[in-house]
């Protein structure tokens, strides 16, 4: 199913994110963690390309079984650093193939001593051109309400960003982030350099302090004061810093809903009970 149903139709879009097996013994726990998470009848459930593409054998897979055995609109990450164009273009057929229709375009990260060449796409704006030229496809990206990482600024994350749109790009799925405020900021600017297309606001239930740590230093993302007490209070506590994650995630999801966001996509770490949770605290608001 195209996407963009979704988003015309609907006032809000609520997703999940799921990643894939890394081998074939893994595969089994993975497809009953995701039969799990759509009896939650989210919009569409997107599956991640794995770091450097390492769990990619799989993400068709994966996808093709949400769209064609669960009957819910599947969104396949295609990360292009770590892929030659001859892969993307196998991958984006075998998409097709399987009856997928969706596909978040990244660039992923490059790999060590990457050296750019004419058999490689650079960055996402160029993987977004070839998926709308190959055809078929609704084309999702993302976007980094504080900036990407590797940009010298936030005006230059941008401008990097409205290129990206501009080559095709139908929505957008935010980074993490954990002040609202950052998200409200990020939105504001982008309307005023043009990009005026859907955003899902990513959202991360705080789980695993030290899995957060290393991704919010990765990532660039800010741990806000009042989400920080929080981690340093239950950090040695499991159940109470999953109660605690759910509860945070649940507030920021009802101050972006009350203030008109397009989308809602839930980062479930494979997680069904965490992202069950969520939706149960959230049933009568979705």
């Amino acid at each position: 199913m195209d996407l963009m149903e979704k988003f015309r139709s609907k006032q809000l879009v609520v997703s999940f994110e799921v990643f894939p097996p890394k081998n074939d013994a893994a595969y089994a726990p993975v497809e009953a963690a995701v039969d799990a998470l759509a009896s939650f009848s989210p919009d569409f459930i997107s599956v991640t390309y794995g770091a450097g593409g390492g769990t990619s054998v799989n993400t068709p897979k994966i996808a093709a079984h949400i769209e064609n055995d669960l009957h819910i609109p599947a969104m396949a990450h295609l990360t292009c650093a770590s892929s030659d164009k001859q892969t993307v273009h196998n991958v984006l057929q075998d998409l097709k193939t399987r009856g997928v229709r969706n596909v978040l375009a990244l660039r992923g990260d490059l790999p060590e001593n990457f050296v750019p060449d004419d058999d490689h796409y650079r960055y996402a704006s160029e993987l977004v051109k070839a998926v709308r030229e190959f055809g078929g496809f609704t084309v999702g990206a993302a976007c980094y309400p504080e900036g990407h990482v590797e940009a010298a600024s936030p005006e230059q994350d941008l401008e990097n960003l409205k290129r990206k749109v501009d080559c095709g790009v139908d929505f957008l799925v935010t980074q993490m982030f954990f002040d609202n405020s950052v998200l409200y900021s990020f939105l504001y600017r982008a309307l005023k350099k043009g990009i005026d297309i859907p955003v899902c606001a990513g959202i991360m239930p705080v789980m695993n302090p030290k899995q957060i740590a290393r991704s919010c230093k990765l990532s660039g993302t800010t741990l806000p004061a009042r989400l920080k007490t929080v981690v340093d209070k239950f950090a040695d506590d499991p159940k109470a810093m999953q109660q605690a994650g759910i509860a945070y995630a649940t507030e920021q999801i009802i101050e972006l809903v009350a203030n008109g966001v397009s989308g809602i996509h839930i980062y479930t770490m494979n997680r069904p009970e965490v992202a069950g949770a969520i939706m149960r605290n959230l049933s009568s608001i979705l």
